[in-house]
């Protein structure tokens, strides 16, 4: 499995520290071969972990035009709509026409290796030190990225626990734990498997890393718990992801105010973040990743819009609108580009800004779904929660008093909007077994056009094979051990 763990050991680089305006921006890339001796001290440990937290942002996780997790979640969904004036990226995603060669959707899988790679490169050589309070973080950090990367793999290349009544005993992923790049693991028997070992890690990262770890772009006690929010309500554990959330929402429970929500995308506040892929503005890196959305190029060169459907659910009294979407000619047409990712408050780099991995906003939204669906619901605490969210996103806001079912719907749609372009919207699609139903609107700023989807590209229907993506072809290639998902 030599190209699917392809191992750049992370370097010291350099201890000299740089002059910025912004420590948080201070972080040097940590992605450069290292000397064969650097696990020799408590530094060191943290140079290679901080590498680690470096991989996400490489080519196809966080970074590139072509089947980057920026947009993924959202492209074979229907929060967006291709624009033919674009260069056609990840058309394939958006049509459903991929195959195990298309590197639209199979880009991921290589990426999150690279990345559990690395955390297992600590892991492996944690007792080369004293095993210090300092060094119990690191592998804590360590141990939630690993689980962090795995979950990501199992979302996409196997189903979601929730989607099916068979899902849970179907196929997993190959969960790796050892750092060998010739190993040639086999996946695991089952999707519950490979869940119970993501918790695994999660549980023993959460008991070991610090409450605090002095950025954001550092994992801690509470993202951890946010993250276990997370896995517990894709694998229907209602109870377990109200229990992690509502610890963590006592941790941080800020979902980013309504005055600093639009500095949030232009990285001028952490407000509402519990864990953020920092992006540095250093020469090195700058890693551009909204380029998978647009282009700054005689205005905004659109690769996708967002979907006039879409568009139109955000109020003129929700802050996200601003936020989100910016109406912008490109030509003599106009279209609603998507802005999340186009540009930091006084920097010119376009395309240069922080990936909000994790917020509290989530966190909220997924303790108000899961205690609707618990084994004792609480429709108050979900309206509640619910409530204030929506606080800090709408002027002059009425708390909304929904039960039963409109309640859950609301948390839905809540949903949709917050987590828009945040690579949410298919894999939620697919965890409540839904169809992926796109509008009959355009690309242009009013839904006109002539791009409209029709045929193949309007409904992908619920339990289609399709929406468990295609394992890379070279990856079994390489591994025989690996199995291919049915359909491909």
């Amino acid at each position: 499995m030599r190209k699917i763990i392809n191992i750049a050991i992370v370097s010291l680089v350099s201890f000299l520290s740089l002059q910025c305006s912004d420590e948080r921006f201070d972080v040097l890339p940590n992605d450069q071969d290292s000397p064969s001796n650097i696990f020799t001290s408590e530094s060191n440990f943290r140079v290679v972990m901080d590498g680690t937290y470096d991989a996400f942002k490489s080519p196809t996780y966080y970074n590139g035009d072509t089947g980057s997790s920026i947009i993924l979640g959202d492209v074979l969904a229907d929060n967006l709509i291709l624009n033919t004036q674009g260069r056609q990226t990840n058309k394939s995603a958006y049509e459903w026409s991929y195959t195990p060669q298309t590197s639209a959707v199979t880009a991921l899988y290589t990426s999150a290796y690279k990345v559990i790679s690395r955390a297992n490169n600590i892991l492996v050589n944690i007792n080369k030190v004293p095993y210090t309070d300092y060094m119990k973080n690191i592998e804590g950090e360590a141990k939630a990225v690993r689980a962090i990367a795995h979950f990501d793999l199992v979302r996409a290349y196997a189903k979601i626990p929730t989607q099916s009544s068979d899902a849970s005993s179907s196929l997993g992923i190959a969960y790796v734990t050892a750092f060998d790049p010739e190993i040639k693991p086999a996946r695991d028997a089952s999707v519950t498997v490979t869940y119970d070992k993501i918790i695994a890690d999660l549980q023993d990262a959460l008991a070991k890393i610090n409450t605090s770890n002095s950025t954001v772009g550092r994992l801690n006690k509470t993202s951890v718990l946010g993250i276990l929010s997370r896995v517990y309500l894709y694998k229907g554990e209602y109870d377990k992801a109200v229990q992690y959330g509502e610890q963590c929402i006592a941790a941080s429970s800020s979902v980013g105010t309504n005055t600093n929500f639009v500095n949030i995308w232009r990285d001028a506040t952490d407000d509402g973040e519990l864990f953020t892929i920092l992006n540095s503005n250093l020469g090195s890196d700058n890693v551009t990743v909204g380029v998978a959305y647009n282009q700054n190029s005689s205005g905004i060169r659109p690769e996708y819009n967002v979907n006039y459907d879409l568009f139109t659910k955000y109020g003129t009294s929700d802050i996200r609108k601003e936020a989100y979407i910016l109406t912008a000619n490109f030509g003599s047409t106009p279209y609603n580009n998507v802005i999340k990712y186009r540009s930091r408050a006084g920097s010119s780099a376009a395309q240069v800004v922080d990936v909000k991995f994790l917020r509290a906003a989530e966190v909220y939204l997924n303790v108000a779904e899961a205690y609707m669906k618990s084994s004792a619901p609480d429709q108050a605490r979900a309206l509640a929660l619910l409530n204030t969210l929506r606080m800090q996103r709408y002027t002059s806001y009425t708390p909304g008093t929904e039960t039963g079912t409109a309640l859950l719907n609301a948390v839905y749609n809540e949903r949709r909007l917050e987590l828009a372009f945040e690579n949410d919207r298919f894999w939620t699609i697919k965890r409540l077994g839904q169809s992926v139903v796109r509008s009959d609107y355009g690309s242009a700023a009013n839904g006109g056009g002539t791009d409209v989807p029709a045929g193949a590209l309007k409904t992908l229907p619920a339990g289609n094979f399709r929406f468990v993506l295609p394992i890379p072809q070279d990856a079994i290639n390489l591994n025989p051990n690996l199995v291919q998902n049915p359909g491909y």
